[in-house]
């Protein structure tokens, strides 16, 4: 009988879900991206070889797994065809595994420059921290009902029709408003059309593949982007991307409904990272050595797989975690990241918040309200034995063991699986998702 896995993170992103994919996707028949675009960044570490995967999905580096781009993500056909390249230059195909829905809506030139342009315009403190990449600007376009979707590059004459109204608009904006350069309409129609015949043959109705996969009894993997709390309905709203990163939006985003999604497995570090602006309750020190969070950030390597920056580092917030549990429908949880705590002495979790002069236990809805938040925190001692490479629950040390508990016990949610370290067999089972 088929059994649909969802896997999100569960905090600001960067959680170590392209590891988790990248496990589960032996007991899968097709790996589903659903959302985001090509800010995502993805890191697999197979024996020797890395993996930087930015759209392609990271169950890719299984033979034989059908990987699909569902209608939920905005796409740089461009950017997409380089990635596809790269992964065959390491000697995986691709292009006989990977499927693109025709819905998807395109990420073009004006889009990203429409981003830098207003990034560039914005006080320090309102700087939310995009990564530039045109995202924000095409789903606005799609909500807006003048996005072009990948149907539209087989239609010449269609599309450049609809080119110039969208250069029309946009370029008003951009040379008025912002103050920034125009777009040229021709070499935008030039490129889209050289990236559309090569991506053609890729197209396929992914919604009725899914169907077929499934109705044969095959499993499918679902693989979000991003975290919860940068969900755009649900995160700390204005700082938060551009799409709903919660784990519905894989039915929407694909075109299965709902009922066919079966356990969501919620991805969290031991401790919490932010990359960009917005606020973070638990936030640490990351510059001062010795620290826990200057030890987070480098023995985490703690740096953007796409942007390249720094992220800032905290305690876990279990609070957070707890709204994401909520909006995710969470099945059960999977900790990533354990190893970067050995040898802190003592350790806190963030239990709740003072906020107004009362006690909360649920994050916010809101950046402002966050902002106001102050942590309460339980302390736990540490760890001086190493996780790294734990692939036992036995094998973890005592404190650690007890940490994960302490966890499964404030959020009332199952711990089902343990990452210690970037390989596949570098992973503690206790409850399979797939329930094999």
């Amino acid at each position: 009988m088929a059994k649909n896995v969802v896997v999100v993170g569960t905090q600001w992103g960067d959680e170590g879900k392209g590891k988790i994919v990248d496990w589960l996707t032996g007991h899968a028949q097709g790996v589903v991206r659903f959302q985001g675009g090509h800010n995502a960044g993805h890191t697999l570490v197979v024996g020797d070889k890395e993996y930087k995967l930015n759209l392609v999905p990271s169950g890719i580096v299984h033979e034989g797994v059908a990987c699909f781009i569902g209608n939920g993500v905005v796409l740089d056909i461009h950017h997409l065809l380089k990635e596809i390249r790269e992964i065959e230059a390491g000697g995986i195909e691709v292009r006989d595994r990977i499927k693109v829905s025709p819905g998807c809506p395109l990420i073009l030139a004006y889009h990203a420059a429409l981003d830098v342009a207003r990034e560039a315009a914005k006080s320090a403190e309102d700087k939310i921290g995009t990564t530039g990449k045109g995202i924000g600007p095409t789903y606005e376009d799609k909500v807006a009902r003048r996005a072009l979707r990948v149907y539209d590059l087989f239609h010449a004459e269609r599309f450049a029709e609809k080119l110039r109204a969208n250069l029309d608009y946009h370029n008003f904006v951009l040379t008025h408003y912002l103050k920034a350069p125009a777009v040229d309409f021709q070499p935008v129609f030039d490129q889209a059309m050289a990236d559309g015949a090569e991506i053609r043959p890729l197209v396929t109705d992914v919604s009725a593949e899914l169907h077929r996969i499934n109705k044969l009894g095959g499993s499918l993997l679902f693989e979000g982007a991003q975290g919860t709390l940068l969900d755009i309905d649900h995160g700390t709203y204005p700082f938060v991307t551009s799409s709903n990163s919660a784990a519905g939006q894989a039915a929407v985003g694909s075109g299965i409904g709902p009922g066919s999604l079966h356990y969501v497995l919620g991805i969290t570090k031991a401790y919490c990272t932010r990359v960009g602006g917005g606020p973070f309750p638990t936030e640490l020190d990351i510059e001062t050595a010795g620290t826990p969070g200057e030890q987070m950030s480098s023995r985490g390597r703690e740096f953007g797989t796409v942007t390249k920056r720094k992220r800032r580092c905290g305690w876990l917030d279990l609070a957070a975690l707890k709204r994401s549990i909520i909006i995710n429908g969470v099945t059960g949880l999977c900790i990533t990241k354990l190893d970067v705590l050995d040898g802190i002495p003592e350790l806190k979790l963030c239990t709740g918040y003072t906020f107004e002069g009362h006690r909360i236990d649920l994050l916010p809805l809101g950046a402002e309200e966050v902002a106001r938040c102050k942590p309460v925190y339980e302390t736990l001692p540490g760890w001086q034995a190493s996780t790294f490479g734990a692939k036992s629950w036995d094998a973890l040390p005592r404190e650690a063991r007890a940490y994960l508990h302490r966890i499964e016990e404030i959020c009332e949610m199952p711990l089902d699986v343990v990452s210690t370290g970037p390989e596949r067999e570098e992973t503690i089972l206790r409850r399979h998702p797939f329930g094999v």
